[in-house]
């Protein structure tokens, strides 16, 4: 929690005060009352008090007093707000080794399940792009809102040899670039961007990904992976059949060099476990909400608590 006007705080150095006083008084009157020879007699001529009714009407008063200064400085509590513009490129490898069965039914079609349930989870004021990848890497849907285009052409998807993660990462970029140039008023920011990227092996060909980390680096483009796929899973080419475990470290390194996250998914639940992650960090964004009124109000309640137990209590003691 964190106050616009902490000097308010201040005050609760006199609440703290008249707590002291006040327990210095209530000693007073027991040392008072223990030097007194008769007992008997004090209790018959001392006015009757309402004991510890007195003391939690007192209690009640205090901790009003101090929920109302700590209104008065204005606390402010975090609260989690969609962002009103920012751009997503969503990278997904569409080579061979996604035909593995290692992940149910296999790796490509949990991987575009979980990519279509990725996007409708992203605010709808977000702008997202698709870049595919194999041997190369091409951008299947601009920048845009419209999920259910998006959804299209992730269902296009077929499968190609070799894999491009550099490549990807550059794509995504041009494709940021072309779409923040022409959505960008004059003299305003771009909006802010990330990419995310699944690939569940190495890379086999292209720009190295790590140089491609740099650029993303340089342009301020956190890019987040996905290592999709089991250390055990395997594909069969003509008769042989070839181990397809993700390059988890080149992809650690490459979110690591960009401010992104890395991410490891060996099921399809777990992918779209991920999926849902990293839509919460780039969807959403922490504001901070002045709350002032909840404490007011709770402490007004409680210094009419305090009034009304005075007046009930007392009266009926007098």
């Amino acid at each position: 929690m964190m106050f616009l006007s902490p000097a308010w705080l201040l005050l609760l150095l006199l609440v703290a005060a008249a707590a002291v006083t006040y327990v210095a008084i209530q000693l007073r009157r027991k040392k008072y009352a223990a030097r007194f020879s008769n007992v008997s007699l004090l209790a018959s001529v001392a006015p009757k008090r309402p004991g510890w009714r007195r003391h939690l009407t007192f209690g009640l008063l205090l901790l009003g007093m101090a929920i109302l200064t700590i209104g008065l400085a204005q606390p402010t509590a975090s609260v989690r707000v969609p962002r009103d513009r920012a751009t997503v490129m969503l990278a997904i490898d569409v080579s061979q080794s996604m035909q593995a069965t290692d992940v149910l039914p296999n790796r490509i079609e949990a991987a575009k399940a979980a990519a279509k349930t990725f996007v409708d989870l992203l605010p709808s004021r977000i702008n997202v792009g698709l870049v595919k990848f194999a041997g190369n890497a091409s951008v299947a849907v601009s920048p845009t809102t419209d999920r259910d285009s998006l959804k299209v052409a992730i269902d296009s998807f077929q499968l190609e040899n070799s894999t491009a993660i550099g490549e990807a990462i550059y794509t995504c970029l041009d494709a940021i670039s072309v779409f923040s140039k022409s959505s960008t008023a004059k003299n305003d920011k771009p909006a802010p961007a990330r990419i995310v990227l699944m690939s569940d092996g190495s890379n086999t060909k292209g720009r190295d990904p790590l140089d491609a980390a740099q650029a993303a680096k340089s342009v301020g483009v956190a890019v987040s992976t996905i290592a999709f796929g089991t250390d055990s899973g395997t594909v069969t080419v003509q008769g042989e059949t070839i181990p397809v475990p993700a390059d988890k470290a080149t992809l650690k390194a490459v979110a690591d060099d960009t401010g992104g996250t890395f991410h490891t998914a060996a099921s399809a639940e777990e992918l779209r476990q991920v999926y849902q992650n990293i839509g919460s960090q780039i969807g959403y964004t922490t504001s901070h909400k002045v709350v002032s009124w909840r404490f007011m109000l709770l402490g007004l309640l409680l210094l009419f608590g305090a009034s009304a137990a005075s007046l009930l209590w007392g009266g009926r003691l007098a």
